[in-house]
């Protein structure tokens, strides 16, 4: 971590960060242990401690600054494991809490915490957000309480205010973990009974203000420029979130203390122009984290995001990796005792790591680079890679990915990150008062943000952007030591000529030679089932590197990535079953660096949101989209597909959703390579008697199984078209029982082989002497 005659006053102080992590250590034992055993463990702790120390006093074989860092690491354990049980504890007892357990019906008056998010539902558009709970009612008594809970709602919250106070009806369940005490699913509209305070206002204007001074910029910049500020990600298209997935740039779309250190920085250069000094500067920092917290919102994700900011601030000081690493040690233990559920949070070990690996990796790699290469350049390139290798195993642990380009993806878009992050900012302080500068100045901010869109977009399109990573503890635990090796010979092998060569080639190769996957694709695949969680991706093999894409997925990212496996560069067809978003979000990944030639859709375009976002998509792709006629049979590259759903003249009404708009889904039957193939959509009952009707007699080698399994089924239909495979596209752990053993039993009984994507991963069929085989990529 730098030269062995560093200044020592320049050396890294690990005792303060030695305390964080026996505060991280009695945060989850506060968390995950019983009170019984909680009681037990930290009496054995303190017994143990104290016996051990005592001896090791006496027989002078430990020093007492030793032993006074190992007492001061003891007590703070205890310390937060004591705060982390009494919380849960508080929690437990919760009035509200005690209701959820009997998902009781309420009436409670809250104030909401968080922005409503609009999520896209199975049947429905919902909204989710936090608020707490200060008067609930149920079974003829009145509470006060102060809880908090998760707000299910419909699409009616999606403009509630933040701060705003409200009364709402709802039945309470269980919350999954956490600090929430319950989860309220509201019935009907918000009755809002008081507006926001003027601070929140105030934060809501600028907000609205930085959107507004880039509307009228390109889709990605306009997203991109709020997400960079205040991490308001709201109108980010979902192809570019999926690229900066890709590329290990997500951080930039939440609110992460690379936003705070930007702006506060700014702020202080600023005050520092005009002529302040000394504590005046402290009292402009200051001012400046609450208005950032304010503005980004008081979630414990920005309150983390501001605290591992303020650190990476004064890490920026003089004696910096020593402030630094003591900073983060006093940050990460009073997050701890503050809200420990942050010992759990994947999102918290990111910032931490991320921040103690600018403080103690990235000096020594600079100072190792800096005499081969300018400093700045040196500083430029370590920074992002020490964050980056800090984070890699929690990443892929999260993701099961490893990004291969994210740090040069990083050091190419920092250039523009503080320019934009700054000019975002500004335009939307003089855009309350000046909207028509404003607009000169967010355009500024856009051109900046192009550049980001732009690395984003090239390094998704690399041959090994990513690569899949095994989240078992036995994977994870090999990458962490492959990261721990990196980290101690990286230093040595840039302060040498062959070892920066060999660091430049390996870099290159990585980024410019695709990595083998022996085996996949199985040769003369003809069908492959895509592994895109709980939604529907198949293709069907129209030449060597060509396919017909039958829906797409939830994840532009996941659809791509299979694609990618595939081969597939050339997509003539795209056939989207029906709108809902796990058939229809994804198609932004097939249209990404590939020729498309048209996308053919069901007539009824709903849920309306599902279609304008097909039809923007392919716009922008410059792909036709049309709707096929009923028994309309064609032939593309190998393939041949013909129409055989919804029948003319039936169709759900305008605006219906669930089962009637999944029974307006295409249903198509495929022939290749000898092999024939059903391809239902989510069809219903009724969808699948009126098939059944209008194909009497119909047979086919291999079925999607409708609805991915859903217990709604004609199993009469299902098990007469003799198929010798079914193919159930399916997310892990779904909260519908999909699949269900209802349907899977009766196929299996009947001599049909059942692949499933969320136990076997991508499913391909191959043509077999005895009929078609199913492969999978394990």
């Amino acid at each position: 971590m730098g030269d062995p005659e560093q200044d020592p006053a320049e050396r890294p102080d690990l005792r303060t960060p030695a305390l964080a992590l026996a505060a991280w250590a009695g945060g989850l034992l506060g968390l995950l242990c019983p009170p019984p055993v909680l009681a037990v463990v930290l009496g054995v702790l303190v017994v143990t401690g104290a016996f051990l120390g005592r001896r090791a006093r006496r027989r002078g074989r430990v020093g007492p600054d030793a032993l006074r860092a190992v007492g001061g690491c003891l007590l703070v354990l205890v310390g937060v494991a004591v705060v982390a049980g009494v919380r849960v504890a508080v929690v437990a007892q919760d009035p509200v809490t005690l209701l959820a357990a009997d998902a009781a019906t309420v009436r409670a008056a809250a104030t909401v915490t968080s922005d409503p998010r609009l999520r896209e539902g199975g049947f429905a558009p919902y909204v989710l957000l936090r608020a707490r709970v200060h008067e609930v009612s149920a079974r003829g008594a009145r509470v006060r309480t102060s809880a908090p809970v998760l707000v299910v709602a419909d699409a009616s919250w999606r403009d509630v205010d933040l701060g705003s106070r409200v009364e709402l009806t709802g039945r309470l369940e269980p919350a999954d973990g956490g600090d929430l005490a319950g989860l309220l699913v509201a019935r009907g509209a918000p009755d809002v009974r008081a507006p926001p305070g003027v601070l929140w206002c105030g934060a809501d204007a600028v907000r609205a203000s930085v959107r507004e001074a880039v509307a009228h910029r390109p889709p990605s910049q306009a997203g991109l420029v709020p997400a960079l500020v205040v991490g308001d990600d709201s109108t980010l298209p979902d192809d570019l979130e999926a690229d900066f997935a890709a590329t290990g740039l997500t951080h930039l779309l939440a609110v992460s203390g690379t936003n705070l250190t930007l702006l506060v920085g700014f702020l202080l250069l600023a005050a520092r122009w005009c002529g302040v000094r000394g504590r005046w500067l402290h009292l402009v920092g200051a001012v400046g984290i609450v208005g950032f917290v304010l503005l980004a919102r008081t979630e414990p994700s920005v309150v983390r995001a501001a605290a591992m900011g303020t650190v990476a601030l004064i890490g920026m000081g003089s004696n910096g990796p020593r402030r630094g690493t003591r900073s983060l040690g006093v940050a990460v233990t009073a997050l701890l005792l503050v809200h420990p559920w942050y010992a759990l949070s994947a999102g918290f070990a990111l910032s931490v790591l991320a921040t103690a690996g600018i403080l103690l990796l990235a000096p020594g790699w600079r100072d190792a680079l800096a005499r081969r290469a300018p400093r700045w350049l040196a500083e430029a390139i370590t920074v992002p890679a020490a964050a980056q290798l800090a984070c890699t195993p929690v990443v892929a642990a999260i993701s099961g990915q490893v990004s291969l380009v994210a740090v040069v993806a990083n050091l190419l878009a920092a250039p523009a990150v503080g320019p934009a992050t700054v000019l975002g900012l500004l335009a939307g302080l003089v855009g309350l008062v000046w909207p028509w500068a404003a607009t000169l100045v967010g355009t500024v901010a856009s051109w900046c943000v192009a550049w980001i869109v732009l690395v984003a977009r090239r390094g998704a399109a690399l041959p090994t952007a990513a690569v899949d990573w095994d989240t078992s503890a036995a994977a994870l635990a090999l990458l962490t030591a492959l990261c721990v090796g990196i980290a101690v010979l990286l230093p040595a092998l840039l302060r040498s000529r062959g070892g920066l060569a060999l660091c430049a080639g390996a870099t290159a190769v990585t980024l410019g030679v695709p990595l083998p996957t022996p085996g996949w694709p199985a040769e003369g695949w003809v069908l492959a089932a895509c592994d895109v969680g709980q939604g529907d991706a198949l293709v069907l093999r129209a030449g060597p590197d060509s396919g017909v894409v039958v829906d797409t997925g939830p994840e532009p990212a996941l659809v791509d990535r299979c694609l990618s496996r595939l081969g597939i560069d050339r997509v003539p067809l795209v056939v989207v079953t029906h709108f809902h978003a796990d058939h229809a979000d994804g198609l932004p990944g097939v249209l990404r660096g590939r020729e498309v030639g048209a996308v053919e859709v069901t007539a009824v375009a709903e849920p309306a949101e599902g279609a304008e976002a097909v039809s923007r998509a392919a716009a922008d792709a410059g792909v036709v989209v049309r709707v096929p006629a009923y028994g309309e049979t064609r032939r593309v590259g190998e393939v041949t597909v013909q129409v055989l759903a919804p029948l003319p003249g039936v169709a759900p009404a305008a605006g219906a959703e669930g089962d009637a708009a999944n029974d307006a889904s295409l249903v198509v039957l495929a022939e290749v390579g000898g092999t024939s193939v059903l391809l239902t959509g989510d069809l219903e009952p009724p969808g699948q008697e009126a098939l059944a009707a209008s194909v009497p007699g119909l047979t086919v080698d291999v079925l999607k199984v409708p609805h991915h399994g859903s217990r709604h089924q004609d199993l009469d239909l299902l098990l007469s078209l003799g198929a010798e495979l079914a193919l159930v596209s399916v997310g892990e752990d779904n909260t519908y029982g999909h699949p269900s053993e209802e349907v899977l039993d009766p196929l299996e009984d009947a001599g049909v082989e059942v692949g499933r994507t969320d136990e076997q991963g991508d499913l391909l069929v191959v043509p077999g002497d005895d009929g078609p085989e199913l492969v999978t990529a394990d």
